[in-house]
């Protein structure tokens, strides 16, 4: 009786957190698609600011304080066997630390946004995903060197198949037919390589952060995180966009707007909005999984948004991009299957309730208990 009854709050708990991870799977695979679209409408209807592009990205961050609120906070407490001095000094060392953390990584995340602006401005949207979806060979790469994460035949096969996806498309002649130069075409290509490899460090990095700087898996923890690196990511690019003098070009850029000035500002709230709902999400997926998990079902929503560009753009859909699409998707699977095994391990080895994590090592098992 006392097992069967103890299974039940188990079960239970089992279900809920697998609602929750459901939800925000939701938040990344339709948000990551509307933003990535509404991103490229601003542009195909007259929007030339990069820097605008890069602000929309991270604007919305303070919706995070909301979202925190309504999420419930676990305080740890503290130790009464250090005297007040010493934990005077530790509270100033960790500020100073978490601090600099934040900076560095805000400002990591102010050039991805800017550099996928870049990408976003030259390339077919269609094509500007499936580069992106490289992300997931540089996640692989930096938690390779960053958390010991292990290199598998899946994972190997995973990662060949989404290099030879991108490979192809620089022998693509999209140039030509979408009235952008060679050598933008090629900026382009270079910006949006450069902006994934960025994402797949950022993604690396958190995971890191968490275990070791912050040492704190808490939702709270997460979400302050992305918050204030989301702040000062917004305040890099506010000063560049004011240093460049675009601002002074907006409101030209409103007037001229294909779809009209209405249109534009609901074109930019919107994708503030969507972006924002896409971070609760990947925040969601971080704290209930781990980063490479949540990065898993980014990749998974990419080859979503080429389709839609087909629909919503007329993006040409020659053969070498469909043999692209089908090798990311067969990259995806692949990587998915790992992850799907490591869980399968875990839970045989420790007894760790039905929950998706990665490979990986003790310390990130730790953070289950």
């Amino acid at each position: 009786m006392d097992s069967e009854s103890s299974s039940v709050p188990t079960s239970k708990k089992n279900r809920k957190r697998w609602l929750h991870i459901f939800i925000y799977s939701f938040f990344v695979l339709s948000c990551q698609a509307t933003a990535t679209i509404l991103g490229r409408l601003y542009y195909t209807n007259g929007g030339k600011s990069i820097w605008m592009g890069s602000l929309v990205q991270l604007i919305g961050f303070p919706v995070l304080v909301l979202f925190r609120f309504f999420s419930t906070i676990r305080k740890q407490p503290e130790t009464t066997t250090t005297t007040t001095n010493t934990r005077s000094f530790r509270k100033l060392s960790s500020f100073t630390t978490i601090g600099s953390v934040y900076i560095g990584i805000g400002l990591l995340v102010s050039a991805i946004c800017y550099l996928s602006s870049f990408g976003l401005l030259y390339l077919p949207v269609s094509t500007f995903s499936l580069i992106w979806a490289s992300q997931l060979v540089f996640t692989a790469f930096f938690s390779y060197l960053l958390n010991s994460q292990k290199f598998t035949p899946f994972i190997v096969n995973s990662l060949v198949l989404l290099i030879i996806s991108s490979i192809l498309l620089v022998f693509n002649n999209e140039s030509q037919t979408t009235k952008v130069s060679k050598g933008k075409y090629a900026i382009g290509f270079l910006c949006t390589v450069a902006a994934s490899a960025g994402a797949g460090l950022l993604l690396s990095l958190v995971q890191l952060i968490l275990r070791k700087v912050i040492k704190k898996n808490t939702f709270s923890v997460v979400i302050d995180m992305v918050f204030y690196q989301s702040m000062v990511a917004t305040c890099a690019i506010l000063a560049g966009l004011f240093a460049s003098g675009e601002w002074k070009t907006l409101t030209g850029e409103m007037r001229s707007y294909k779809l009209g000035e209405v249109s534009y500002v609901m074109t930019l709230v919107f994708t503030a909005i969507a972006w924002q709902v896409y971070t609760i999400g990947l925040v969601g997926l971080i704290f209930e999984s781990s980063s490479v998990f949540s990065n898993a079902i980014t990749a998974v929503g990419l080859p979503i948004v080429p389709i839609l560009a087909v629909i919503v753009f007329h993006d040409k859909m020659d053969g070498t991009k469909v043999i692209s699409i089908i090798l990311a998707i067969w990259g995806f699977i692949s990587f998915g299957y790992q992850h799907y095994l490591d869980d399968k391990k875990l839970k045989n080895l420790e007894g760790i309730p039905d929950l998706p994590v990665s490979s990986l090592d003790k310390e990130d098992k730790q953070a289950w208990r």
